[in-house]
């Protein structure tokens, strides 16, 4: 059962310690920001840099999330996402900049660049977030992410998702 958060002094977390991951599907984010770098989402069966899917989840060293467009795990750099990122998980109690939200939240990078309007690109960044759940929940919590809130910053004039793309 799911108790409220406040109620283990987490901020964050719910019982018997599993991770609270928001994916945010956005432009890029910056991974090395001091107040997100310990809140970032690690997918635990990849290994870095190796070239190889070692997790067979179809995505090749997706570590911290996938990038759309360039169909890696490598996550570009945008203000816009590292602004939402930090307001929904930057780091708390440690001194440095500003706090998010959720102070122990474990935050699921999904870059979608630019072409997040269009909808084959929304669908894949939505793709990519449910199966990482769908495992989680296979897997009894042990691969995979607990997925639990999204956040897609489309903007006024990348609000129709109604494209024949």
């Amino acid at each position: 059962a799911i108790t409220a958060w406040s109620e283990f002094g987490h901020k964050g977390q719910i019982a018997y310690g599993d991770d609270i991951v928001i994916a945010v599907v956005d432009g890029g984010f910056d991974p090395k920001h001091n107040d997100l770098i310990n809140n970032m989402w690690i997918n635990k069966g990849e290994i870095a840099g190796n070239n190889i899917d070692d997790d067979g989840n179809g995505y090749v060293d997706d570590v911290n999330g996938w990038d759309i467009e360039s169909n890696t795990g490598e996550i570009q750099m945008d203000s816009h996402g590292t602004h939402v990122a930090g307001i929904m998980g930057a780091q708390g109690d440690n001194g440095i900049n500003g706090v998010g939200i959720n102070w122990n939240v474990k935050i699921m990078y999904v870059s979608a660049g630019w072409g997040l309007g269009d909808t084959a690109t929304t669908m894949s960044a939505y793709g990519y977030i449910l199966k990482q759940k769908q495992i989680w929940l296979e897997s009894d919590g042990k691969r995979g992410a607990n997925v639990v809130a999204i956040n897609s910053s489309f903007g006024i004039d990348r609000a129709d998702c109604n494209t024949s793309e």
